[in-house]
């Protein structure tokens, strides 16, 4: 049976949407807020998670869309929002959702975008290489366990987002060579923007934020380089 989360922080909506959905015939679980939802994900994967964008509290629907994302690749992600605007709808694609719909929902438009999410996360099961990446990647002083999704330099713990770990990881499965701004939005957010500009203009953060966490002088990195109008590499 298809196991789907439902997480809003409206009781009566996450109510109508599980009763809905479990006589679609779902396996339905449900959380009111998007902390109960990461707990719940930690060590269980769903199917299916449909939430809503705006959640009350520290973790708001779009976080909890990069963390599944990031946590659970095969998850078909549905976002829901009463509020929606072009920006948001876009901020949501190349976080990697597979369904977005406006407040209120229509059960049949729920359950057809529901079915079009699962059958796009197969056929991206079916075109994912089967060979799994190491475990543990290493280059100088910099570790990553990348099961555990844990980074070390010089063994100590660095915490990091989904979006800077896959950053981080591509640049050390590509050392030795520079990889362009696209290739790297792509590998950070499984989108791939229409122009180089818009890809230098998305990386050049994420490259800023990782330098913060990674590099003992970020002003003068030696791990995250920048090679002038081509891209990035890593350097020792």
């Amino acid at each position: 049976m298809i196991r789907v989360l439902v997480v809003d922080d409206d009781p009566s909506i996450c109510s109508v949407l599980s009763e809905v959905l479990g006589r679609a015939g779902y396996d339905v679980s449900s959380a009111a807020s998007g902390e109960e939802a990461l707990e719940i994900l930690r060590n269980t994967r769903f199917d299916v998670l449909v939430s809503d964008l705006k959640l009350g509290g520290r973790i708001d629907g779009m976080r909890l869309l990069q963390q599944t994302r990031w946590r659970w690749p095969r998850t078909a992600i549905v976002m829901l929002t009463a509020h929606g605007t072009l920006d948001s709808a876009l901020t949501a694609i190349r976080e990697g959702v597979d369904g977005y719909l406006l407040k209120p929902v229509q059960a049949s438009e729920l359950r057809q975008v529901i079915r079009e999410a699962l059958l796009e996360r197969q056929d991206f099961a079916v075109h994912t290489p089967s060979e799994s990446r190491p475990n543990l990647l290493t280059h100088g002083s910099l570790s990553v366990d990348v099961e555990q999704h844990l980074v070390y330099r010089d063994g100590k713990s660095i915490e990091l987002t989904p979006q800077e770990l896959d950053l981080l990881v591509y640049l050390m499965e590509n050392a030795g060579r520079v990889v362009g701004p696209k290739e790297l939005v792509q590998a950070a957010h499984s989108y791939t923007p229409d122009t180089v500009h818009e890809a230098r203009q998305l990386i050049k953060w994420y490259v800023y934020q990782l330098r913060q966490k990674i590099e003992s002088d970020p002003s003068n990195p030696r791990f995250v380089l920048n090679v002038r109008g081509v891209g990035y590499t890593l350097g020792r």
